[in-house]
């Protein structure tokens, strides 16, 4: 009965065509596409039907006007499309016009609610490991992009890659999102690219000046904090800021400083607790120790973004644990100051008690962001096409460099940057990205494979701190990386409350008035977390790992 409503709903929309009104699929007809035949592997827009070439890409057969939003979940994204260059040069070559949305808060509180509602953007690019990624997958709100492949443009299947598609793969065979920035292990040892960013940095002239002390053991790491308060409390008639963590508790001050002590994932094959590993219990410690003496205040559990970029933007912090990438923009600037030794460079932060150097996450095949198309989308057949031109070659071209002849031409036989594109690169991204729209604009669908290639040569005060991030990447690590439950079922519910309440507790950890008081807190939480379901959440994540262990195998 279905299958004949939508054979009759067929019939209808070819008449409709005939009389030269535009029809587009939409979610209800998503279920009919895993039994395409030849007759639907066709292109049913306001075009004639043609069959369609698994070897050209699709976008070049409509290129009429379209409407696309696109929700980057992200709240600091602050780039729009349509007033860039690129942006408009791309929007006249593909036909389609990109309207970019971003959360105004939470990403993951957001896009539920667009679940619920109903209605979603026609694009959604999530974070791999938000939790909202997995409920639109099983919850039906995002199309497969296999099914939209295979009905719309199968040239995606030459340039999404055979391991993307594998890596993403659900149990029912199918795959909802394309990567970005998504490594492997083989083209990590292979080409040295790993894309690792975490870092621990210091102001370069601050650091220097006090003799560029040792800052990897506790008693060193004290001693500079010391000095700061002692000797350079002030930078340019205000407060110094001692210590910042990216992410606060859940991502800087646990899995990332956990990453800076080689705290290991796995022991004897077993998931490892990493909380309450003996060396990043003694660092937490320290904390409260720092805490204690005065030497930091709870600013960095409690800044706001604006106040964030206000103080990095002034490096008005001493001590960062913060991702190299984040700081492309600041860095030039700052060294193109009245105080051209300001800026920051990434040394040894803490370390283990034996020493170890630090095993930073490198790329993985997560990648950082996931793209979707959503079935609230009216024109899912041009958000495929679109999707894949972006995907390749020639897409990657267009986004990193732009318009041959305006932005970039060709030298020796190489794409490279026109002197004032490498100009403004170097001395001013914020107009880069902003009129230009070239290089990391618009990152969502970057494929560093492909693009780094392009790249100049960085600055020095930019090269530094990613070949010391390099240096220390844990290239086989990347498998670690997001093990943990997500979505709605009942182990990932344990999950979420085990981490809310952690982030409750590391506060009052740092805060506590004493060591027993620091014990009896984190003796409580450990308690908390059992009842919780931390069992489960330990079974879980140990599935996890031998199914990519199984995969990587493949």
């Amino acid at each position: 009965m279905k299958r004949n409503l939508k054979q009759s709903l067929a019939i209808i929309m070819a008449m409709v065509l005939m009389l030269g009104l535009a029809a587009c699929g939409s979610g209800s007809n998503n279920n009919a596409k895993s039994t395409n035949t030849p007759a639907n592997n066709t292109q049913t827009t306001d075009t004639p039907a043609v069959t369609l070439n698994p070897d050209e890409p699709a976008w070049k057969l409509d290129t009429s006007p379209v409407d696309l939003t696109w929700f980057v979940g992200a709240s600091w994204y602050g780039r729009t499309w349509g007033e860039s260059l690129n942006s408009k040069y791309i929007s006249e070559k593909t036909g389609v016009n990109v309207k970019i949305e971003v959360p105004s808060g939470e990403a993951n509180e957001q896009v539920t609610l667009m679940m619920t509602s109903g209605k979603l953007p026609d694009i959604l690019s999530m974070g791999s490991w938000e939790t909202a990624v997995k409920k639109l997958w099983e919850g039906d709100h995002v199309y497969a992009l296999n099914e939209l492949a295979d009905q719309y443009d199968p040239y995606f299947f030459k340039v999404a890659g055979d391991g993307t598609l594998k890596w993403y793969k659900q149990e029912n065979g199918n795959t909802y999102g394309i990567p970005n920035d998504s490594y492997s292990p083989n083209l990590m040892h292979e080409t040295g690219m790993t894309a690792a960013n975490q870092t621990f940095l210091v102001r370069k002239d601050l650091y220097e000046d006090m003799g560029s002390p040792d800052l990897t053991t506790p008693e060193g790491f004290l001693g500079a904090l010391q000095l700061l308060k002692d000797q350079y409390s002030e930078y340019k008639g205000q407060p110094m800021s001692p210590f910042f963590a990216q992410g606060n508790v859940p991502y800087g001050m646990t899995e990332y400083l956990q990453n800076l002590l080689a705290v290991p994932h796995e022991k004897d094959g077993k998931v490892y607790d990493r909380i309450t590993d003996p060396d990043y219990i003694t660092w937490l410690k320290t904390f409260r120790t720092a805490y204690e003496r005065g030497l930091i205040n709870v600013d960095f559990l409690v800044d706001s973004d604006t106040q964030v970029e206000e103080k990095t933007n002034n490096a008005r912090y001493f001590m960062m644990v913060r991702e190299w990438t984040g700081m492309t923009a600041v860095n030039p600037m700052l060294a193109a100051s009245d105080n051209p030794d300001s800026y920051y460079i990434a040394v040894d932060g803490p370390q283990n008690s034996n020493g170890d150097t630090a095993k930073l996450f490198p790329g993985n095949m997560d990648g950082w962001m996931v793209t979707m198309i959503s079935k609230s989308c009216e024109n899912p057949e041009r958000a495929i096409r679109f999707l894949t031109y972006l995907a390749s070659e020639e897409g990657q071209k267009d986004l990193f460099l732009g318009q041959e002849g305006e932005t970039w031409e060709t030298v020796d036989g190489k794409p490279q940057l026109k002197a004032e594109m490498q100009q403004l690169l170097e001395t001013d991204i914020e107009k880069l990205e902003k009129e230009i729209g070239i290089m990391d604009t618009y990152w969502m669908m970057r494929n560093p494979v492909i693009v780094n290639q392009w790249r100049p040569e960085k600055a020095p005060v930019i090269k530094q701190m990613e070949d010391f991030a390099n240096a220390q990447a844990d290239i086989d690590g990347g498998i670690y990386k997001g093990l943990d439950p997500l979505g709605d079922s009942d182990v990932a519910v344990s999950f979420a409350r085990i981490s809310q309440n952690w982030e409750e507790v590391l506060p009052e950890l740092i805060t506590a008035k004493d060591e027993a008081a620091f014990d009896k807190i984190f003796e409580n939480f450990q308690a908390r977390r059992d009842s919780y379901g931390f069992e489960q959440v330990m079974e879980f994540r140990q599935a996890e790992l031998d199914a990519r262990k199984a995969k990587m195998a493949e």
